[in-house]
């Protein structure tokens, strides 16, 4: 029987152990164990020879760069953006993934988007960063919007630009400078996020702008952005299918898992379910 985890500080709320429970049972594997390790920063060098007993784990704040540390080796995408969410243990040797990029093109691709347009980011932290140079990855012009002297998130991005040869195709401004019309906005900013539900982080002239929106925020399952979004006409996704999406990546990487898409779609809407049961306001 295996034995998986999520690591991370703190977990109070986290929805991986049903998401991969779930996943585990649409793979016809029985038995196998998925904890929650809770664990300080300062606590965790101690726990390394627990962790590189498990199977595989998961990794989330603030545990995906000092993780690297337990790696043996670590895969393309773990390297391309120094952070680590995802860990397998390949009979005593311990290999890091990020699957945060693999879920967040996968879920544009289960929307039936692409990402080679014109592309408006809100924000630019750790998971900004990421979907920003995806989307360069994928041929994608990219503005990001960031507020006045958080210009240095976006830093990232412009090395890697510059790396391929992209410089043209990146944009950082304020809000008040967006303009023109976009394939994609993406918020990765926590504007919107529960409690405080009732923030969005665009204007309406903005969204309206856009010709699809997804939020990366999975609680509430509907932000306002979503919600103005559909107003203009315009579809919209939220983060659960992001989230489920990089679950499914790990259990591709730990076991060799396949699965249904239709499967996967009820599992997102069964987690969108239980997400709005759980924080009801």
């Amino acid at each position: 029987m295996g034995k998986y985890a999520i690591l991370g500080f703190p977990l109070k709320h986290t929805m991986s152990p049903p998401i991969h429970e779930r996943l585990f049972r649409l793979s016809g594997i029985n038995g196998e164990r998925y904890e929650i390790c809770e664990i300080p920063p300062d606590e965790l060098s101690g726990k390394r020879a627990f962790l590189d007993a498990l199977d595989g784990y998961n990794i989330t704040i603030p545990h995906k760069v000092s993780v690297i540390d337990f790696c043996d080796e670590l895969d393309d995408s773990a390297k391309r953006y120094s952070s680590v969410n995802c860990i397998a243990n390949r009979n005593g040797r311990h290999i890091g993934y990020n699957t945060d990029c693999i879920g967040f093109l996968r879920s544009l691709e289960a929307a039936g988007k692409r990402l080679d347009g014109r592309v408006l980011q809100l924000g630019c932290g750790g998971v900004g960063r990421m979907a920003a140079i995806e989307a360069l990855r994928n041929g994608a012009e990219v503005t990001i919007s960031v507020l006045a002297g958080r210009e240095e998130t976006a830093v990232p991005v412009l090395d890697y630009a510059r790396e391929i040869g992209a410089d043209g195709r990146v944009h950082i401004v304020h809000a008040e400078e967006i303009s023109g019309k976009f394939d994609i906005l993406i918020n990765t900013t926590p504007v919107g996020m529960y409690p405080k539900i009732g923030a969005c982080p665009a204007s309406d002239e903005v969204i309206a702008s856009c010709g699809f929106v997804f939020d990366l925020i999975y609680n509430p399952v509907r932000t306002l952005l979503m919600k103005k979004a559909a107003e203009h006409g315009i579809k919209a996704s939220g983060g659960m299918t992001m989230l489920v999406w990089q679950a499914v990546a790990a259990h591709e990487i730990w076991h060799g898992a396949r699965y249904d898409e239709g499967d996967i779609s009820a599992l997102i809407a069964e987690m969108e379910r239980e997400v709005e049961k759980d924080f009801a306001l």
